[in-house]
């Protein structure tokens, strides 16, 4: 297990467009494996590989409450989006602290290949939707800042955050 270094805002990885990932082996399954443990150590849901200073279109997803449904994505590109939208909280690994309301497709169609370069295509709705429009935007070097409504302030964040951790308790 490796853990990797979140870059933060302000670094210029998280400023640049991604190269497609074309060799399919151990290096890019040791990022993959690094990626997971970080995201997991770090208590996200998501990680792209710029947010480690990796510029491949390369990312993990993991939403489940066991943390043991890992999806990886290579050179991901969602191929529809649903008219209809959802508008939540986000935040993200490399803006500790901070938080914004942003409305997203409330599902999406993504393909990518898997970590052996086989193709695959995944319909998503709701968290998972939000958690892929999030990741792949990392791969084209936008933050959800770019994109979100308005930003939480720190009240409201700590009021969201005990709200869920009430809400996981009952």
């Amino acid at each position: 297990m490796a853990i990797r270094k979140i870059v933060k805002l302000g670094d210029d990885t998280l400023r640049k467009t991604s190269k497609p990932q074309e060799s399919f082996n151990l290096r890019l399954w040791t990022l993959l494996k690094d990626m997971a443990d970080t995201m997991y150590q770090a208590e996200g849901v998501g990680l792209a590989a710029p947010q480690v200073g990796i510029l491949r279109r390369v990312a993990v997803i993991d939403i489940s409450e066991n943390r043991d449904q890992l999806i990886e994505f290579i050179n991901p590109e969602i191929i529809w989006r649903s008219e209809e939208t959802q508008c939540g909280r986000e935040g993200c690994l490399s803006l500790p602290g901070r938080a914004g309301i942003v409305t997203r497709p409330k599902k999406v169609k993504v393909k990518a290949q898997d970590r052996h370069g086989e193709p695959f295509e995944l319909e998503a709705e709701d968290l998972l939707a939000r958690a892929i429009c999030h990741e792949l935007d990392h791969l084209d070097g936008v933050v959800y800042i770019d994109v979100m409504d308005r930003e939480m302030s720190k009240e409201e964040i700590e009021a969201d955050n005990k709200r869920q951790e009430k809400g996981n308790k009952e």
